[in-house]
Order: structure tokens, then C-alpha cells, then sequence
């Protein structure tokens, strides 16, 4: 079958405008600040973002916490890539440590309303980090300028996620922290995330009752927190119950300061690696410092962009999701023959 010169080169011609369109769409190769702008048929993406936060933040405040944990956890496994979105039977969230991960139905109602308003333009592992600085303003944190052009991952496997677990040691955490880039100043600033949300008994129960196989407490906790928490958390819970949370920070549950800092110097931080940065010598020089000092909030968000720039894909990797939850279907392409 004998084609037109006609035909060929109208194909080409289309071939060639769907490239160049892929490509002005792709030309930045790093993050920056207002990635978007003049890029979603004038929309602002990130007030749309925004949006959708403030909305649920009004409605239920916990919101926030969970946002600024699901940010960390995307970020911290494959890098900020939205690779904890995708659904599967073994992605990121069905592994152990992200079971109890929230904020998954505030980044698809974002995501939403970008795809009508510029279909194929915002990755989500962007909204995901707009949607965590926005969290955190709204806790009263102050506001950070977020960086953005990153694009969405491939890859989701339970068997990736190797989080710092908060029974770890300062050093242990250090080491894991070290792995994506982020020393030790900046680890002290992102567990300070801990000033808001929430906890689970099982994560600290051993504190209270057999710390280090000893059948007693942790001797470093405050004797007083222990008596309140072991009302809570009871030492042998029924297995049907449900599981109970507790605030990470009894200072302030739900506003993004310093008195998490304060908090752990006094021996009532919940979590083991929490009170541990406030007694080993490596971080409580660093503790001390944000606890009497007033740039905590500053240090915060830069830490959080530091966090954010973590193995990032952009440019031409990866991709721009259509949905969160699924990676795109592979395009067909045209034969001629």
C-alpha cells in the first residue's frame, strides 16, 4: 500500500509538534521556586494546593502532621519521587512503617483540581511537597518558599523502605540520615517535624515497663510522664484493641515550635531517638540551642527544602503522573507500512 507524500509528512509534522511540545514542558533540569508559573494555563498551582490544604486543615487539624509525614516518608525511600502514592500489592504503603501513613486523599483531591485546570503539567511528588509547607504554615511554623520541577518515580516496593526507626540511637539515625545527604544539624531540624502528630503506644511501650530488658523504665524519661502514658498504654494491651496514639508533644499538639526542643531537655520526649538528641553529645549542644533560641522556624523550612531536594527526579525522568496512584499507561504508537 502506496502512502501520499502528503500524508508522510503531515504525520511527521505531527510527530514532531507532539516532541516539542514534551520537550518545552520538560526544559528545566533542576528545582526551583516558581517552577509553575506561566505554566498551568494561568492558574497558580500552588494557591490551588494551597486550597485543598487550609480546607481540611479547617476541618480537622491533625491533617497537617500527616502531611508533613507523608512528605518525609516519600522522600526518604526512593527520594521525593510520589513513589509511596502508587497502589500495589507490595508499593511503598503496604510496608510496616507506612501503614499508619495519612494525607493520601488531600493529595488526590489537589491533584484533582491541577488536572482540570492544566491536565499532565503538576507531578505529584510536587504537590506532596506543597502540601507539607503548607501544613506547616498553617501549624504556625511560618512560611518557606518551596522548590519544585520534581517528576514521578517508577519504582514502589515495600522491600525499599528502610526509615529510621525511633528506637534507634543518635548515631544510628545520623548514619541513615548521612546515606541521603543530610548531616547532622539538619536531622536534629527534621525530627522537630515531632512537635505536632501523633504516636503509637507500640513504638514506646518497652520505655515504660522494660526498657532495655530491664523490667523497669527508661531512667531518663520523667518519672511523671511515665505514670500518664502507662494510664494509656496499658503494659499488656488485648490484641483486638485498637491501637492507641498519643501526642508526640504534650507542649503543643498542634502548632509547628520550638517546645518539642524544651520538651526532650526535660526528659518528656516520647519517642526513644527524641530524648536521646537531647542527652548525647553529639546533638544536645544543637538541642540546647533551638530550645532557647527563636530561629527555630527559619532553620525548619530550610531543612524541609534540604529534605525535599533528596534524589529528585527531573527534566526528562520519570514522569508526570495522571493519577497519584498509578503510573501512566505506556502510550501506542503510529506504524506506517
Amino acid at each position: 500500500m502506496k502512502i501520499s507524500a502528503a500524508v508522510v509528512a503531515a504525520a511527521f509534522s505531527l510527530a514532531f509538534s507532539f516532541i516539542l511540545v514534551n520537550f518545552t514542558g520538560q526544559c528545566d533540569a533542576a528545582l526551583q521556586q516558581g517552577f509553575y508559573k506561566g505554566k498551568c494555563n494561568s492558574q497558580d498551582v500552588e494557591a490551588i494546593v494551597a486550597s485543598v490544604v487550609k480546607r481540611r486543615f479547617n476541618d480537622k487539624p491533625r491533617v497537617a502532621a500527616g502531611l508533613i509525614r507523608l512528605f518525609f516518608h516519600d522522600c526518604f525511600v526512593n527520594g521525593c519521587d510520589a513513589s509511596i502514592l502508587l497502589d500495589g500489592d507490595s508499593s511503598e504503603k503496604t510496608a510496616p512503617p507506612n501503614l499508619s501513613v495519612s494525607g493520601y486523599d488531600v493529595i488526590d483531591e489537589a491533584k484533582g483540581l491541577l488536572e482540570e485546570a492544566c491536565a499532565g503539567i503538576v507531578s505529584c511528588a510536587d504537590i506532596i511537597a506543597i502540601a507539607a509547607r503548607d501544613a506547616v504554615q498553617l501549624s504556625g511554623g511560618g512560611r518557606y518558599e518551596v522548590q519544585t520541577g520534581r517528576r514521578d518515580g517508577f519504582v514502589s516496593l515495600a522491600s525499599n523502605v528502610d526509615l529510621p526507626s525511633p528506637r534507634f540511637s543518635v548515631s544510628q539515625s545520623a548514619d541513615a540520615f548521612s546515606k541521603k545527604g543530610i548531616g547532622l544539624t539538619d536531622m536534629v531540624l527534621l525530627l522537630g517535624g515531632h512537635t505536632i502528630g501523633f504516636t503509637n503506644c507500640s513504638l514506646f511501650r518497652d520505655r515504660l515497663y522494660n526498657f532495655d530488658n530491664t523490667g523497669k523504665p527508661d531512667p531518663t524519661m520523667d518519672p511523671l510522664l511515665v505514670m500518664k502514658l502507662r494510664l494509656i498504654c496499658p503494659q499488656n494491651s488485648p490484641a483486638t484493641r485498637t491501637p492507641v496514639s498519643v501526642d508526640q508533644n504534650l507542649a503543643s499538639t498542634f502548632i509547628v515550635d520550638n517546645s518539642f526542643y524544651k520538651q526532650i531537655r526535660l526528659g518528656r520526649g516520647i519517642l526513644q531517638i527524641d530524648q536521646a538528641l537531647a542527652l548525647d553529645p553529639l546533638t544536645n549542644n544543637t538541642v540546647a540551642s533551638l530550645a532557647n533560641g527563636n530561629d527555630f522556624l527559619a532553620r525548619f523550612g530550610q531543612a524541609m527544602v534540604k529534605l525535599g531536594a533528596v534524589d529528585v527526579l527531573t527534566d526528562s525522568q520519570g514522569e508526570i503522573r495522571e493519577s497519584c496512584h498509578l503510573k501512566n499507561k505506556p502510550r501506542s504508537t503510529f506504524l506506517f507500512g
